[in-house]
């Protein structure tokens, strides 16, 4: 276990953080808020941290997957934590633990909130809270990815234990240039959705927060009723925006290297945008007689079908209102989620699709014992490593699921409030049913409850595995092995040292 390298990369994610710190700095000149103060604070600390960790560059550079899962889940954990005291230490919310809540669900792109009421934060704050969202959606490890280099295959194992879906491949031969590409996209895309939306007649700060919340597929709205208050205009452009974001981005790096034909034969990205139009079809024939209208149930159908199923948690109205046909629709599209390879959330469209196949061919291998087929996925067999990992990802995630659910019910709650605020914490989605619907928030919760919530909403993003293998406890054995060889090594070293110094000075 590369202990040092770990370290180096929690230091140099640490140092990024501070360096995002200072944006909230300048909104805070802007609107002349003397909470600036506190954040510029706290980034100083997060860089003297960051300094220390890096001071020394490790002589291996090389890791393996176990590290990157290792790195990815410590560097969250930190940044979360960091990313949580200017709300903390300035009073904005008082309770350290809804502080790390709601930061947490910021960087995880989440969107659930433990705040009554949003308007009372002060704009700093509101940025702030809006912008981990977009630190989080393409992730600060890939952000690492584009300005370090490090040895070998090191960099796709950081990538894989950070990026969302069953697989991670290179865009270019170089990974640093990958990641790159990959920024670059997310950044155009979300200037794109800012000038599109001060079009509109939006102001700059909430055309800023808005975009950075459908970028990140987050959630985190500046009003009390999220995006309700705006157009109808704004209302679609964040509609095509939020599914945009959705889709997995290796298509757009087609569409822009003119291989538009290789980017529509994606299956995925074909299967997503199905869902999606079936579900739109069903809550609007369900929606007609609440809406009166065609054109306004189509919007608020549209809005809502976009927001769940990339997981942003947006909200037009209150669909906690609508009928049950409707809500079992939109828990549904929890689950499902996003593509791979986007900014979404949830269990993601690929694994649905090659869960799928599986189960065809199973039932093909009870009709013809003697046949042998392949599962193929965008027209390529699919590996049985790949198949493998999505049938443990799902048992895993069940199992998460239901201890999750099993734990905070002891408060009390019902089961739909419960079920829905697991499922809207693991999926990374928000708003969920009953007390944790869309109008509402989940400050009611106990401290035990919303540190399980936390628990979820960083395994949710960070596909299960990165942040359970820290309870595996070889992995501290092996942390603890590494530390002791490299002490004994270090004392080898000085041993050898010494006694050449001893043999220089006995021959003068």
């Amino acid at each position: 276990m590369n202990s040092s390298m770990i370290r180096y990369i929690l230091g140099s994610v640490l140092k990024i953080e501070a360096a995002f710190l200072l944006l909230p700095c300048l909104v805070s000149l802007c609107y002349q808020e003397k909470v600036g103060v506190i954040y510029l604070a706290v980034a100083a600390a997060s860089v003297l941290f960051g300094v220390a960790m890096t001071f020394r560059k490790p002589e291996d550079t090389v890791f393996y997957l176990k590290e990157g899962c290792v790195a990815t889940a410590l560097c969250w954990i930190f940044m979360s934590f960091f990313g949580a005291l200017p709300f903390w230490i300035s009073g904005e919310i008082p309770s350290l633990v809804d502080a790390l809540f709601e930061t947490v669900s910021g960087f995880t792109t989440t969107g659930a909130s433990i705040l009554e009421d949003v308007e009372v934060l002060s704009h700093t704050a509101l940025f702030w809270r809006s912008f981990t969202h977009w630190i989080g959606g393409m992730g600060v490890l890939v952000f690492l990815l584009a300005i370090i280099s490090l040895s070998g295959g090191s960099q796709v194992n950081l990538l894989r234990a950070e990026s969302p879906g069953p697989s991670v491949g290179k865009l270019v031969p170089k990974m640093k240039h990958t990641a790159r590409i990959l920024y670059l996209i997310y950044f155009g895309m979300t200037v794109i959705e800012v000038i599109l939306l001060m079009a509109g007649r939006m102001p700059l700060f909430d055309a800023l927060t808005t975009s950075f919340g459908t970028a990140g597929t987050g959630g985190f709205g500046i009003k009390a009723d999220s995006i309700g208050g705006y157009s109808p205009y704004l209302q679609w452009i964040v509609t095509i925006f939020m599914i945009a974001f959705g889709v997995n981005f290796n298509a757009y790096y087609f569409i822009l290297f003119h291989n538009v034909r290789k980017a529509l034969h994606m299956e995925e990205v074909r299967c997503y945008l199905g869902i999606i139009l079936a579900a739109i079809g069903i809550l609007l024939i369900d929606t007609l007689n609440i809406y009166g209208n065609f054109a306004d149930a189509l919007r608020h159908s549209s809005f809502q079908v976009a927001s769940i199923i990339t997981t942003t948690g947006f909200s037009t109205g209150d669909f906690d209102l609508w009928s049950q046909t409707s809500k079992t629709v939109l828990v549904l599209l929890m689950f499902i989620g996003a593509c791979a390879g986007s900014t979404g959330g949830g269990i993601k469209v690929s694994r649905f699709i090659i869960l799928v196949k599986t189960i065809f061919k199973e039932l093909n291998s009870y009709i013809h014992p003697r046949s042998i087929k392949k599962i193929t996925y965008d027209d390529r067999p699919i590996e049985h490593e790949v198949m493998r990992s999505t049938n443990v990802y799902f048992i895993t995630f069940v199992i998460l699921f239901t201890t999750s659910v099993l734990a905070i019910s002891f408060e009390g709650w019902d089961l739909t409030t419960n079920f829905t605020a697991v499922a809207a914490t693991i999926n990374n989605i928000g708003p969920g049913l009953e007390l944790v619907g869309p109008s509402r928030n989940f400050a009611f919760f106990s401290p035990f409850s919303k540190f399980v919530l936390i628990f979820d909403m960083l395994a949710g993003r960070l596909e299960l595995f990165p942040l359970l293998i820290l309870f595996h406890p070889a992995i501290w054995t092996e942390l603890y092995a590494h530390k002791s060889a490299l002490k004994r090594l270090k004392g080898r070293k000085l041993g050898r040292d010494g006694k050449t110094k001893n043999k220089t000075l006995r021959r003068k």
